[in-house]
């Protein structure tokens, strides 16, 4: 059984420090979540103890920029969190880990399985923005409306949770928006805001590198996606022979408004995978 640790620790690379946590214990092959962007690594409170309770080391890190982590970044770009993902391995003398990336960071463990298969035994996709339908024009409008205002007024990134979690919310939702909110109120953060929203969150052809087993999570009721199960599907072809798991009635944020369907589909991926 893994006992679980929330001191923050950090790490450096090029351009800063990146924050994260380790459970420090547990069987089988670590497992590293990466939060979505501006998000913090606290997304995944409700779903690392079900892991742990599993008997799983579980690593949580905050993104460049983002909750506490530095600030003063230059690159926000899924590519170049990929980079830290392999420097945070590295930081620890983990050899090899299961990656799970949410929302914009399921691009950045795609790109780790390519660029760095000998260090990657599995891939999770939570909600993932790669191998997406093209944008119609009014989505292009909505996020290019979107993009500025947030940019301007990051309060508001608090008040559009609200709009990811369309039914089950957890207890203390309020609460970590608040959090959140003030996070990106700081200083120093308005570059990183600009530059994740204004950077490319789903390139093209990543999956074609990708060698390792993956799975892909995806909410039925995902506002981000107006045909969920047809993004899931495309990621599934495009990843040579994964699986997918919707998750019922859960929004864009599984692991944090329905954690324990999300513990149950990821848990006998992580058995399979070691």
């Amino acid at each position: 059984m893994s006992s679980t640790t929330t001191t923050t620790r950090h790490f450096d690379v090029p351009g800063g420090r990146i924050a994260f946590d380790d459970t420090v214990t547990g069987e089988g092959v670590p497992v590293v979540l990466v939060p979505g962007m501006l998000d913090l690594r606290s997304t995944y409170r409700h779903l690392v103890p079900l892991l742990t309770a599993a008997g799983r080391r579980v690593i949580t890190t905050d993104l460049r920029g983002m909750g506490e982590s530095s600030t003063g970044f230059t690159d926000y770009s899924p590519a170049a969190i990929a980079g830290d993902v392999i420097a945070l391995l590295d930081h620890l003398g983990i050899e090899r880990a299961v990656l799970a990336g949410s929302s914009y960071t399921g691009a950045t463990v795609v790109k780790v399985a390519g660029i760095a298969p000998e260090r990657t035994a599995g891939i999770v996709l939570i909600d993932a923005f790669i191998e997406n339908l093209p944008l119609n024009a009014f989505q292009k409008a909505l996020f290019g409306a979107v993009a500025p205002l947030v940019s301007t007024f990051p309060g508001l990134w608090g008040t559009l949770q609200k709009f990811y979690y369309p039914t089950a919310r957890p207890a203390d939702f309020d609460a970590y928006r608040a959090e959140l909110s003030a996070m990106l109120r700081e200083p120093g953060r308005k570059a990183a805001l600009k530059g994740y929203l204004t950077g490319n969150s789903a390139p093209d052809g990543w999956s074609a590198a990708v060698q390792c087993p993956a799975l892909v999570l995806m909410g039925t009721k995902d506002p981000d996606f107006p045909k969920p199960e047809v993004v899931a599907d495309r990621q599934v072809a495009a990843l040579k022979g994964a699986r997918k798991v919707m998750i019922q009635d859960a929004g864009h944020y599984p692991m944090a408004g329905y954690p324990e369907a999300t513990a149950a589909a990821l848990l006998p991926f992580l058995a399979e995978v070691g």
